[in-house]
């Protein structure tokens, strides 16, 4: 596998070593001895990002922008907007986070709203289509792409997010920070005339990553294997996130699941297969954050819509069919088709 080139000069945070531990409960921030997990408060101080908060705030006082990129689970989208609102930058507007999925932005505002210890809607809230769940109070408001892109066709200057000095009549430009696991972070530089790039060191778990030893030409009777390989052989409560390309096949896997799950030997625990894309409606789509029973596996088929911005308790395995769908233009064909590419990359 060829290596990958050297990061740009930036300021590196190194929180240090990973808090995790492999024999830990799924699902919980580093459990007790018994079935307690960790107050909430904890829970935050053990993430990754907490290390490093304090020089992130120092940081993001000087920068008006600046590209953050830090391993998926590091707290980055939950953490740095109460990191901001509790430093007071920002606190006279409002903090938008933005989201490409509204199931994200959803879930997303719920545990915030949480650790805030505050009713979803009052300090923190969420605004996805046909959905507004916020008041004069909110402060912090994660948002659709789209619904900022509506509401800078009416405010351009976005005005709402500015931050006034109490004191004086001039304001301070909108501050702009973008955060990612997974970017092309040249591109995002220079395009916010070379914003400086800060990276965030620390995951929460080792992460192995196992691939196969031959390409497969039927990817979904690969994955269809190796989900049922890992069902007979880990620990019921190890839960299993699967990548796919769209509804189609998804929704074919999972009756294939189903089927097969209801023959398995005596020894085998059952499975619970929920599906995850971008038109199933919203109450089904948070099915995906919901416990199973005791002794039931999940196995959860999901688009890409589950690669980033959400994270989801209790997932130790994950399969990555390496396809994924991608627009492309064919001056020959259409003006505009849908193609499956091949991508050698591990979720």
């Amino acid at each position: 596998m060829p290596h990958d080139p050297a990061p740009p000069p930036a300021k590196k945070f190194k929180p240090g070593s990973p808090f995790f531990r492999l024999n830990k409960k799924p699902g919980m921030l580093l459990p007790r001895k018994g079935n307690a997990a960790l107050p909430i408060d904890v829970q935050r101080k053990h993430l990754p990002i907490y290390q490093a908060k304090s020089q992130l705030i120092n940081q993001l006082r000087q920068l008006h922008n600046a590209v953050l990129i830090g391993e998926t689970g590091s707290g980055k989208t939950t953490q740095i907007p109460q990191y901001l609102y509790e430093a007071g930058i920002g606190r006279q507007g409002v903090v938008a986070v933005t989201q490409p999925r509204r199931v994200a932005a959803i879930s997303l505002a719920g545990r915030v709203a949480e650790e805030k210890k505050t009713q979803l809607g009052k300090l923190v809230g969420y605004t996805v289509r046909f959905e507004d769940v916020t008041s004069p109070e909110t402060k912090l408001k994660f948002m659709t792409d789209g619904m900022l892109l509506r509401e800078a066709i009416g405010d351009p200057l976005l005005q709402r997010y500015t931050v006034r000095k109490r004191r004086e009549q001039n304001k301070f430009p909108l501050k702009v920070l973008i955060m990612s696991a997974t970017m092309d972070v040249d591109l995002f530089s220079q395009y916010f005339n070379k914003a400086p790039v800060l990276y965030l060191e620390g995951r929460q778990h080792p992460i192995q990553v196992f691939y196969t030893k031959q390409p497969q030409s039927d990817y979904l009777q690969a994955a269809l294997v190796s989900i049922f390989q890992i069902h007979q052989e880990a620990p019921p409560s190890h839960d299993i996130l699967v990548f796919l390309t769209g509804q189609e096949e998804i929704e074919a896997l999972a009756r294939t699941c189903r089927d097969i799950s209801k023959h398995l030997p005596e020894n085998c625990g059952p499975m619970t297969v929920i599906p995850l894309y971008a038109s199933l409606p919203p109450a089904q789509q948070l099915r995906v954050f919901q416990p199973t029973p005791k002794g039931c596996r999940k196995v959860i088929l999901s688009t890409n819509i589950a690669e980033t911005s959400i994270t989801i308790s209790g997932i130790k395995f994950v399969i990555d069919t390496g396809m994924v769908k991608a627009k492309k233009y064919n001056p020959g064909e259409s003006p505009l088709s849908l193609f499956r590419h091949c991508f050698v990359c591990a979720k």
